[in-house]
């Protein structure tokens, strides 16, 4: 379905070089963990081009042929241009990330020890010979005085160190040290307080940057975090999260350079882009469902318990290997799967911890994630032979 998909967006985009380009940059950023060579490219091309003479037989004319070799060949030379182009993105993203979020480990200096070796030279006379200790004790009464002095001129210099270090420490601890607490700092600062949606990209930002390299993952968290400012009634303006993360970038990377500002303004405008084409439909979409879901009666959900296994069992036959239970217990599954869908946009942050913590409840059955996506399909398919609304 994917490939499919991104064949269509190409050709319908064909009219447009701009809307082009756009389409290829994103599939090749789809593919960046997939090594493309001009080898494998004639092979796929040839492929394809095959299997359209098979189907539309006299429709694929020279022109046609020609035509599909030249869209293919672009395609498979954008792939292999922008693996080679963005790796070194990515691994300047990789290393000023690393860099930001390093926590200096304090060498704390323990004054005690100090004073402590201190206080071991002054009880290191005890070691010597009576006859000196004698000679001190004769001549107390002549230095009293003069030790009092020092006594009270060491421990001004004990307050004096002792004050420079809690200054030294106020400071450091008052510089931020991580992107999250620069953050924060920065927002105070540039007077972006009351955007308290930040805080929702913030707290996903950390797994979009280690996984900016796996499209798939990246879309995902993407379309999870839209769910999530889809809750907020106050205006987002995603530009101002750039602002504010570059700013703290700079702040803690020291090697900051124009490859850094290329990098990393590139990755969030792939995330903006990818956040921006779900914006406003989550909660169109979560009415359109809850509709459809209320209108189901008890033929229709029979129907969904039924058919979901049917379909999926027919697209993927391995899947049997992990369905065994009972149909009451198979049932029990549909109808959880269906109210899950609701709750990802009622409570996404909540449904996210559920499914995680079902996930380490299942890590035993060591079910494929190839199997995902087949299941995924039979869903839906089932879904649309039920509705005709495409929200």
């Amino acid at each position: 379905m994917r490939f499919v998909n991104g064949i269509h967006q190409i050709m319908s985009s064909l009219g447009d070089p701009k809307e082009l380009k756009t389409q290829v940059e994103t599939l090749g950023f789809q593919h960046l963990d997939l090594e493309v060579t001009i080898p494998r490219v004639a092979i796929f091309r040839d492929a394809i081009i095959e299997l359209l003479i098979v189907e539309a037989g006299p429709l694929v004319t020279p022109q046609v042929h020609n035509a599909l070799c030249t869209i293919l060949n672009y395609i498979g030379g954008s792939y292999i241009y922008i693996r080679a182009k963005f790796s070194e993105r990515l691994k300047t993203i990789a290393s000023s990330w690393a860099h930001a979020n390093n926590k200096a480990v304090k060498d704390e200096v323990l004054e005690a020890h100090d004073g402590g070796g201190e206080q071991n030279e002054r009880s290191g006379g005890s070691n010597e010979p009576r006859e000196a200790k004698s000679e001190t004790h004769k001549k107390r009464s002549n230095w009293g005085l003069s030790s009092g002095k020092a006594a009270k001129q060491s421990a001004k210099q004990l307050n004096e160190q002792a004050a420079a270090k809690e200054k030294n420490e106020f400071q450091n601890a008052s510089i931020p040290k991580t992107f999250d607490d620069m953050f924060a700092f920065n927002v105070a600062v540039m007077g972006m307080s009351g955007a308290t949606w930040m805080s929702e990209i913030l707290s996903s930002f950390g797994t979009i940057v280690t996984n900016v390299s796996n499209s798939y993952r990246l879309q995902e968290e993407c379309d999870v975090l839209s769910l999530r400012l889809a809750k907020y009634n106050q205006p987002i303006n995603l530009s101002e999260f750039k602002s504010v993360m570059l700013a703290s970038l700079r702040s803690l990377c020291k090697d900051w350079d124009s490859n850094h500002e290329v990098a990393w303004s590139w990755l969030w405008s792939n995330v903006e882009r990818l956040v921006k084409s779900t914006m406003g439909k989550p909660r169109q979409q979560e009415a359109a469902l809850a509709n459809f879901l209320r209108g189901l009666d008890d033929n229709a959900q029979m129907v969904i318990r039924r058919e979901v296994y049917v379909k999926f069992f027919s697209i993927a036959p391995a899947g049997q290997d992990y369905f065994k239970q009972s149909s009451t217990r198979l049932h029990f599954i549909a109808d959880k799967l269906v109210a899950m869908t609701l709750e990802t946009y009622r409570d996404p942050k909540k449904l996210v911890i559920d499914i995680s913590a079902m996930g380490l409840r299942h890590v035993g059955y060591a079910v494929p994630t190839d199997l995902f996506g087949p299941f995924v399909s039979a869903c839906v398919q089932v879904v649309r032979e039920l509705t005709t609304t495409e929200a």
